[in-house]
């Protein structure tokens, strides 16, 4: 006991103000990898070789076993040039994350503005009616990120927002009402479009995992791009929004209206992509259960 006493007492004795920045930065370096692995399929691959690896410290260390240890020590190289192809996703995800938040919007001319009022408008009147008649929708904003690779699997539209072509489309057995709208430069780009299904680990648990194609889809393309999506269920014409992986279930019209406004095209400063993926994340937690 007064070894370990003393040990603690020699511990703060050396600590000082760069010590004290040098553990934040580690501690903020396991935050970030934390952050970003959480609620992937990659995270139940590093409980994986966290366990393994502690396994193996406890065995090499506990037990004399030369033939072991020497097996580990000249395969553990291989197993740290695997780790980049086993974590390959998560790593692209957080690279394209990263790359994004040194992106700035540009600020929204008066016209511009107009413009994304009248749309969101129009999107939100076609919502409530979906909503109130259990029409299943999907609507999909291309902000920085170029959706013209998933547009090409719709049909081409390149027409002006309307309640009653947003309603038109979606209405049930209707040759477009199956597969995702897309939303590019306030207009409707496509329609019927086939989006990324999620990889998400939240889908694995309660309720996201009862979740339709439609609220996966959502989730994929915002996983896969910075775009953002809404979703009206058909099973009982709730409201959702999916942005950067996360998504808000059981929303308001007036809630998601305004969800809408700051997401999509932020105006007035500039702001990065990064900015609203790092402090806004909040309000989708507040929704996911």
């Amino acid at each position: 006991m007064t070894d370990f006493l003393s040990n603690i007492l020699f511990f703060f004795e050396r600590l000082n103000w760069l010590s004290l920045v040098d553990i934040f930065l580690v501690t903020l370096i396991f935050f970030i990898l934390l952050y970003i692995l959480r609620d992937t399929q990659a995270m139940t691959l590093l409980r994986g070789v966290l366990f393994l690896v502690v396994f193996i410290i406890f065995l090499t260390s506990i037990l004399d076993l030369p033939a072991f240890s020497w097996l580990i020590n000249t395969t553990l190289p291989a197993l740290l040039l695997a780790i980049p192809v086993i974590f390959a996703p998560e790593i692209r995800r957080a690279l394209e994350r990263l790359g994004r938040a040194g992106v700035i919007y540009p600020i929204n001319s008066q016209n511009s503005e107009a413009q994304l009022s009248a749309m969101i408008k129009a999107i939100i009147s076609a919502t409530a009616r979906l909503s109130a008649r259990q029409h299943g929708a999907l609507i999909i904003f291309q902000r920085l990120d170029n959706l013209a690779e998933y547009i090409k699997t719709g049909v081409p539209m390149d027409t002006i927002i309307t309640p009653e072509i947003l309603l038109q489309t979606f209405y049930p057995n209707t040759p477009l009402h199956d597969g995702a709208v897309i939303i590019a430069d306030f207009r409707l780009a496509a329609a019927s479009c086939i989006m990324p299904l999620s990889s998400s680990g939240i889908l694995a648990r309660s309720p996201e995992r009862e979740m339709g194609l439609r609220h996966r889809a959502a989730l994929g393309s915002s996983e896969k791009s910075d775009s953002l999506a809404l979703i009206v269920s058909e099973e009982n014409g709730n409201i959702s929004i999916a942005q950067s992986g996360r998504i808000m279930r059981d929303l308001s019209l007036k809630r998601a209206e305004n969800i809408l406004f700051a997401f999509y095209r932020p105006t007035g400063l500039t702001r990065s992509a990064g900015f609203l993926e790092r402090y806004l994340p909040f309000l989708f937690k507040k929704e996911t259960k």
